[in-house]
């Protein structure tokens, strides 16, 4: 079965917005994992690659605070905590994949899928926001197609590019 990446993306986002809430009211019963878990259980059979989610879901979180510095310069009128928690989580999750996946995630595939889940679950603005913030993390972060994954393994762009950007 055929990995659905950008599934996977949609249940990351839904699952880090309700962790990140249910944290800001000190709700004692929130967990991560059961918070995945249960947002995957629909969409198992068609998502395949539930090891992404769990993954994604996991270093994207642990890294909130790292992330949220590295994106405050690149947003300077937008105090993070001003930002709308999907746009924000949005942000986190394209960052990381921008700075941290470089291997097995093209940084056009990160930035575009970031932008689609903005057009999806954000305001009317999201997507222009969300494109330009993560434009600077790329050009801040240096990265370019010769630094990224394709110059050490060439032959593993063109599968994750389809798996990432095929289903909208």
């Amino acid at each position: 079965m055929a990995s659905n990446r950008h599934l996977g993306r949609v249940i990351v986002l839904q699952s880090l917005y309700e962790y990140e809430l249910r944290t800001l009211a000190h709700d004692p019963e929130v967990d991560l994992d059961t918070v995945v878990a249960k947002n995957i259980e629909p969409y198992e059979k068609t998502l395949g690659d539930t090891e992404f989610v769990y993954n994604l879901a996991h270093n994207v979180a642990k890294e909130f605070e790292t992330l949220d510095k590295v994106l405050q310069p690149m947003a300077p009128e937008w105090p993070i905590a001003s930002i709308a928690a999907i746009d924000r989580n949005i942000l986190r999750m394209g960052l990381y994949e921008l700075s941290e996946c470089r291997d097995s995630i093209p940084p056009k595939v990160a930035i575009n899928e970031a932008v689609e889940l903005a057009k999806a679950f954000g305001s009317e603005n999201s997507s222009k926001f969300i494109n330009g913030v993560l434009g600077t993390a790329y050009k801040q972060l240096g990265i370019t197609e010769e630094n990224n994954h394709e110059s050490k393994n060439k032959s593993a762009e063109p599968t994750e590019a389809k798996a990432d950007s095929g289903v909208k």
